[in-house]
């Protein structure tokens, strides 16, 4: 079977348009595929109500504002600010949109989308992406084609890249913090018992960058809603990272000298891997785990003058500031890790994410830092990244806000006394959340609870971007829904088979496709690893396919 996908929705994408004015290009998912993909989860469910009935619900704290059948073919939704409507052709489902107002200065809109047939009888919410700001409607539009219930909020605001919503409204922040994602849960949840008259076997949660960041909230602060959860490249020590964006920002605009053009990040890709390709034993452009890599940007200082080939001292330095961690300047304890090397030079990494175009035009990375810090801790407009202290705004920064925004408490017994299975997953090349928060999360939770094999597993990609793309093996199930979805090739197929049957996911083969995407051929397939086991080759055979790599621990110790 080709392999047939759509895109989930990620709003951090949407940024990019409003930075670059571009738009990306809209997948068209033909009705008849979904037909085949929906007959990969047959079971029948048949409504027990009308769906213009649940109009009349009486919700606790919510209202239904309409509830309509949508009809096979191409589904518009209504135009969001920087989005392209999603043209997907979906199935026959019942389209539910809401209110959730769970205190005086609430908002929180949400969707409800139920299959009108073919239910399989489980749940799954989808998370947002940046500062939210809208319903993430292509990210629903791949659970319900397998037949899942699915709902999705804006988190309780309808602004993408403004939040002056925040300031004065302590609850909105709230409520984009971790409320709104529980209420659509409790909603979503009262809602299907009445539309199908029985509640779903399972419910699950999947997200990607702050979707990543709820979803680890679901798991810390309400270990009860979701049996599994996928916790994709987790925005979760939000304010720590913010830290980051600013100081990526001042170590290349403080000084002029010091900034990196585009032109010059292939030369610092070409370096990185020509040092540490290999620590794998394969030449493949991919440095499988880049804390093994003790790499310094002084190898390619320009010996005399600037050019073209070399970095001048100032861009060396700030190279060194980007990989580096932030540190307080007194005490020395990380603030937030630095990010790794080998995919400086990837489109829409490192000068989408970091270095930016020219010194005039932000960044993704500064745009939600300052905006984060002028509305939100600081709540004043006029506030300049220039002034931020990292050391004594990070108490004030913690203080405000840390309780509501960050997920970062290592104690998930609950979660686990439950049952619940938990899936997370960080590419090795993101250049908007380290991967190292990944790591560090996942290592504190083992310090805490000991060994999480059993309900909790990290898997780290070599050379992925943000949550997607990348020149990595990039693809298994996180932005894309590919056929055949089965446990080996889906995370969330395989957090599925987790929760269902306990048989805990020892691998998930990642696929990388030519350029053009999967109807333009596989370029290679490479096994994901439970952290902190990596792929390992074989020493046999092609090196692009999977079946020649195992799983164990490095054999090295990592760069500190």
């Amino acid at each position: 079977m080709p392999a047939l996908y759509v895109r989930r929705n990620r709003n951090l994408k949407n940024w990019h348009m409003e930075c670059r004015m571009k738009r990306q290009n809209t997948l068209i998912f033909p009705f008849a595929a979904l037909m085949i993909s929906m007959a990969l989860f047959p079971v029948a469910a048949s409504a027990q109500r009308k769906c213009e009935d649940l109009a009349a619900l009486t919700l606790t704290n919510a209202k239904i504002i309409s509830a309509a059948p949508v009809v096979p073919g191409v589904f518009n939704p209504p135009p969001q600010p920087f989005q392209p409507p999603p043209r997907v052709d979906l199935q026959p489902f019942c389209r539910v949109v809401g209110i959730a107002t769970p205190t005086s200065d609430s908002e929180i809109k949400f969707e409800i989308w139920l299959p009108a047939t073919g239910w399989n009888g489980k749940f799954e919410q989808v998370g947002n992406g940046g500062f939210a700001g809208s319903i993430p409607q292509n990210s629903m539009a791949v659970p319900l084609m397998r037949g899942f219930a699915t709902a999705g909020t804006d988190d309780g605001h309808a602004q993408y890249t403004d939040v002056s919503w925040a300031i004065g409204h302590p609850e909105k922040v709230i409520d984009f913090g971790y409320r709104a994602v529980h209420e659509t849960l409790v909603q979503a949840k009262e809602i299907i018992h009445e539309f199908y008259g029985k509640d779903p076997t399972q419910s699950y949660f999947v997200g990607c960058s702050d979707g990543g960041r709820e979803a680890l909230m679901e798991a810390q602060r309400f270990p009860a809603d979701f049996q599994g959860i996928v916790a994709g490249a987790p925005a979760n020590d939000w304010t720590h990272l913010m830290f980051k964006g600013v100081w990526d920002e001042r170590a290349l605009l403080d000084d002029p000298a010091s900034f990196i053009p585009p032109e010059k990040l292939p030369v610092l890709q070409f370096a990185t891997i020509n040092a540490c390709d290999t620590l794998d034993g394969v030449r493949d452009g991919l440095i499988q785990n880049p804390r093994l890599c003790h790499f310094d940007p002084a190898v390619i200082q320009c010996k005399v003058a600037d050019g073209p080939g070399c970095l001048t001292a100032a861009q060396v330095e700030a190279a060194r500031k980007i990989y580096g961690p932030v540190k307080n300047s007194e005490t020395g304890d990380q603030i937030s890790p630095g990010f790794a090397p080998g995919t400086e030079a990837v489109p829409e990494n490192w000068e989408l994410w970091i270095t930016g175009v020219n010194p005039a035009q932000p960044t993704i990375g500064e745009l939600f830092a300052n905006s984060f810090f002028s509305d939100m801790v600081f709540e004043n407009p006029a506030w300049d990244f220039h002034s931020l202290n990292f050391d004594s705004d990070v108490k004030l920064t913690d203080r405000k806000l840390a309780a509501d925004l960050n997920s970062v408490d290592a104690n998930l017994s609950a979660f686990q006394a439950r049952g619940g299975k938990l899936i997370q997953y960080h590419g090795w090349g993101d250049a908007a959340i380290s991967p190292e928060i990944s790591i560090n999360y996942f290592e504190r939770v083992q310090s805490a609870m000991g060994n999480t094999k059993d309900f909790y597993r990290l898997f780290m990609v070599p050379g992925m971007s943000h949550c997607e793309g990348g020149i990595g093996p990039n693809v298994f199930g996180n932005g894309l829904a590919v056929q055949p979805a089965d446990p080996a090739h889906d995370v969330v197929m395989a957090l599925d088979r987790w929760v269902v049957r306990n048989i805990a996911p020892n691998r998930i083969i990642a696929t990388s496709f030519f350029e053009g995407g999967p109807f333009r051929g596989v370029r290679m397939t490479r096994p994901l690893c439970p952290y902190p086991e990596e792929a390992r080759y074989k020493g046999v055979g092609d090196t692009n396919i999977a079946s020649n790599f195992v799983c164990k621990a490095p054999a090295r110790k990592p760069r500190k």
